[in-house]
């Protein structure tokens, strides 16, 4: 079946889940990240602080899109975006705790226009003022073991640097983009079927990065473009929240490798990745993905 042919519409999605004050600021900061029309769809997990259906009220552009329970980002994200019209063929995904920069919206856009195979496209994000490393290259076996064996105890190890891509500030193909804000072809997504809703809540996006690669698309960062990532405030508030956020970056971790190193020949690796990643979950070691 041949796929529909998207228009150049732009729409946003922001995954929410009692968000609190900083989906205003995320909302406000649209109007001045982009000059042309965009709509507005809040992907809600079940929040009960009332945030996002004050948004929805105080704005037409913003729909609220009630999923009732916390199915994670990425599923919540696909459905998100299943609901728009095919006239949108741009799709800002972004976290609520995002704040977007002057212009930084139609520099995507922009540069979207420059790379037509670019499927995915991600801003510089700044963290208290630092650069994040957000795009960074595939996690190999060796390269993500080394990493996630390191990094913890010598950030500065040879396989981190690697990985994490820190000192390429500039404009180029990336393996995978920060899922927090990424600018989506919507063909390319389409082309790949979106998130993988097996990934709760991290490595969706290497997920996604990686198979976007292997269908011909690429993921371009984009450092003309800046936003600011306040924090994660939803899995900030409590230590049963962060201790299941930590359960389940390892999860995600092991889902991750186990899905690309199938098969009988790759079992005794698999088993290994198991219960390494299960120690480092029980003792609280979590390297960024």
């Amino acid at each position: 079946m041949t796929p529909p042919a998207y228009g150049p519409g732009l729409a946003v999605v922001c995954v929410t889940y009692s968000p609190g004050e900083s989906l205003g600021e995320f909302l406000t900061s649209l109007d001045k990240a982009t000059t042309r029309p965009y709509r507005v769809v809040l992907a809600d997990n079940g929040s009960v602080d009332g945030a996002p259906e004050a948004a929805a009220a105080a704005d037409e552009r913003v729909e609220l899109l009630r999923i009732g329970e916390n199915v994670g980002y990425g599923a919540a994200a696909n459905r998100a975006v299943a609901g728009l019209p095919a006239d949108v063929g741009w799709v800002l995904v972004a976290n609520p705790d995002i704040v977007c920069g002057p212009g930084a919206l139609d520099a995507l856009l922009a540069a979207g226009e420059r790379w037509p195979r670019a499927g995915s496209l991600g801003p510089l994000i700044r963290t208290g003022g630092d650069v994040y490393p957000s795009a960074r290259l595939q996690p190999s076996l060796g390269r993500g073991l080394g990493h996630a064996l390191f990094a913890a105890v010598w950030p500065a190890n040879p396989w981190t640097r690697s990985y994490r891509q820190e000192g390429a500030v500039a404009e180029r193909a990336a393996g995978w983009l920060s899922g927090s804000c990424v600018l989506l072809r919507r063909e390319a997504w389409e082309s790949v079927d979106g998130f993988d809703p097996r990934y709760f809540m991290y490595f969706e996006d290497v997920d996604l990065g990686d198979r976007l690669g292997h269908a011909g698309w690429l993921n371009v960062y984009v450092p003309d473009a800046e936003v600011v990532h306040t924090g994660g405030h939803a899995t900030e508030r409590d230590a049963p929240t962060s201790a299941r956020m930590l359960a389940e970056h390892h999860r995600s971790a092991y889902r991750f490798l186990a899905d690309r190193y199938r098969g009988a020949r790759w079992a005794p690796l698999r088993v290994a990745l198991r219960a390494g990643l299960g120690l480092r979950a029980r003792t609280g070691v979590r390297a960024s993905p």
